[in-house]
C-alpha cells in the first residue's frame, strides 16, 4: 500500500499543499516549525482521524483563516493504492455557527471514494506506523496513554474493534450516571443490569483483541530487540487486565508479572463476556459507594520490561528509544501480517535520538516498506548514497520544493 498523493487545504501551517508522492521513501528536510511533521500529522490523520499531536482536532485549522469567516473548513485528501485498487479518502475539519449568539460548533467528517461513511467503518482502510520522539510517554505516561496505544493499533488491523470500542465507552458513560444517580437518590440495583451486559458484550471483544495483539507484538519485537542489544536483554510485554476472566470464582486480580495472557486469548469471546457479567454483578455496592465502574478495559494496563526491569520506573532513556524502536519494527510487521498490505511509515526527527547502530537498522526498515517518509533539519544524518537514491523535498514556510538527487 502506497500514498499516491496528498491535498491539505486550511489545514495548520498551509493554506494550500498538493503533492504527488512516488513508492519509496520521501525525506522532508528544513529548518524547524516549517511544516515538515505536519505532512505526516496529516498522513496519519488519514488512519487514525486524530491528531498525533494536537490536544485537540480544532487546532488542526489553519490559524491564518479570517475572524469574519461564518464557515471555516480544513480538508485532508489521500489518493492511495492499496491491493492493485486506487482509493480517495477525505476528511473534512468543520468550525462553523451554532445558534444565534455567535456561537460555533466544531465536526469532522470523512468520505471514502466520495461517499460519506462512518468513521468506524473507515479504520483500517489505510494504515500508517508513526514513529516520533514524543512517543516514549507510553513508558513513561500514564496507563490510558498505553491502553491508546493498543488500541489505535487494534483499531487498523481488526475489523469491528472500532465499534466496539465505542460503544463499551458510551456504556460506561451511562452505567457511571446511572451509579451517581443511584447513589443520590436510590432505587434497585438491578437498574444496572442493562448496561453490565453492553460492557460485558463490547468489552469482552476489547479484551480477547489487547491480548492477541499483545502477544504477536512481543513476538514481533524481541527478535529485533535482541539483535539492537547484542543479545544483551530480552524484551517482554506485559498485559494486566483489571479484569481475569480465567479466576472468575474468586474475584480476585492476579499479581503482576504472573497474568494469564496466553489463557485470556484462548477464551473465546462469549466466555470473557460471562465472566465479566459476574463480575460487574459481584461489585454493585463497591461501584455505587465509588460512583464509577471499577473493573474492566478501561482500567487495563500494559508494562514494558527489559530484563524483568519495568522501562517505565527504571529504564533509561536509551534503553526506552530501543524498545520503542523495537515495537515500531513489530507494529510493521503485524500490520502486514494481518492485512496483507506494507503500512506507510512516517518518521519524525527520529535519526537524531538514535546512535549509529540504530540508525542503521531504521534505516534498514525502510527496505522493507513499500513507503515512507522521514523528516530531518539535518541532511548530515544520512548517508550519501541514502540521498541519492531516494527523493529529496525542502520545506521552508508551508512550501515543498522538490531538490535534485544527491
Amino acid at each position: 500500500m502506497h500514498l499516491t498523493s496528498l491535498s491539505l487545504t486550511n489545514f495548520r501551517v498551509f493554506s494550500r499543499l498538493e503533492l504527488d508522492f512516488p513508492r519509496r521513501v520521501i525525506l522532508f528536510h528544513g529548518a524547524n516549525a516549517q511544516g515538515k511533521t505536519t505532512i505526516l500529522e496529516a498522513v496519519a490523520f488519514l488512519a487514525l482521524f486524530t491528531s498525533f499531536s494536537a490536544g485537540n482536532d480544532r487546532q488542526l485549522l489553519n490559524f491564518n483563516l479570517p475572524d469574519d469567516e461564518p464557515l471555516k473548513v480544513g480538508r485532508i485528501v489521500g489518493e492511495f493504492e492499496r491491493g492493485g485498487r486506487k482509493q480517495t479518502l477525505e476528511v473534512r475539519l468543520i468550525l462553523e455557527p451554532n445558534g444565534s449568539n455567535g456561537g460555533t460548533r466544531f465536526r469532522k467528517e470523512a468520505l471514502l471514494n466520495g461517499v460519506n461513511r462512518r468513521f468506524g467503518e473507515l479504520y483500517g482502510q489505510f494504515n500508517a506506523v508513526s514513529f516520533l520522539p514524543q512517543m516514549a510517554k507510553i513508558f513513561e505516561g500514564g496507563p490510558s496513554d498505553r491502553r491508546r496505544y493498543l488500541d489505535e493499533i487494534l483499531c487498523q488491523i481488526e475489523p469491528g474493534y472500532s465499534k466496539h470500542l465505542l460503544r463499551y465507552n458510551q456504556a460506561m458513560t451511562r452505567r457511571n450516571a446511572l451509579l451517581k444517580r443511584l447513589g443520590d437518590y436510590g432505587g434497585p440495583l438491578d437498574q444496572l443490569d442493562y448496561w453490565d451486559a453492553m460492557l460485558a458484550e463490547h468489552g469482552a471483544y476489547l479484551m480477547k483483541g489487547r491480548t492477541g495483539v499483545v502477544e504477536q507484538l512481543e513476538n514481533l519485537a524481541r527478535g529485533s530487540h535482541l539483535r539492537l542489544t547484542d543479545g544483551k536483554e530480552v524484551f517482554k510485554l506485559e498485559y494486566q487486565p483489571s479484569l481475569d476472566p480465567t479466576n472468575s470464582n474468586s474475584g480476585q486480580i492476579k499479581l503482576p508479572g504472573v497474568q494469564p495472557m496466553a489463557e485470556v486469548s484462548s477464551l473465546d469471546v462469549e466466555e470473557i463476556k460471562s465472566s465479566f457479567i459476574k463480575e460487574l454483578h459481584r461489585r454493585h455496592k463497591d461501584d455505587l459507594q465509588r460512583g464509577s465502574t471499577s473493573i474492566g478495559p478501561h482500567r487495563d494496563e500494559l508494562r514494558f520490561l527489559a530484563n524483568q526491569i519495568d522501562l517505565g520506573d527504571f529504564g533509561s532513556r536509551g534503553q526506552m528509544r530501543t524498545a520503542l524502536l523495537s515495537l515500531k519494527f513489530a507494529e510493521v510487521d503485524l500490520m502486514k501480517l494481518r492485512t496483507g498490505e506494507w503500512p506507510v511509515l512516517l518518521l519524525d526527527e527520529v535519526m537524531a535520538e538514535l546512535d549509529p547502530v540504530r540508525r542503521e537498522a531504521l534505516l534498514g526498515l525502510l527496505d522493507r516498506v513499500e513507503q515512507a517518509f522521514v523528516t530531518t533539519t539535518d541532511l548530515d544524518m544520512f548517508e550519501s548514497s541514502f540521498l541519492i537514491a531516494h527523493e529529496v523535498r525542502k520545506v521552508r514556510q508551508g512550501v515543498v520544493l522538490k531538490e535534485a538527487s544527491g
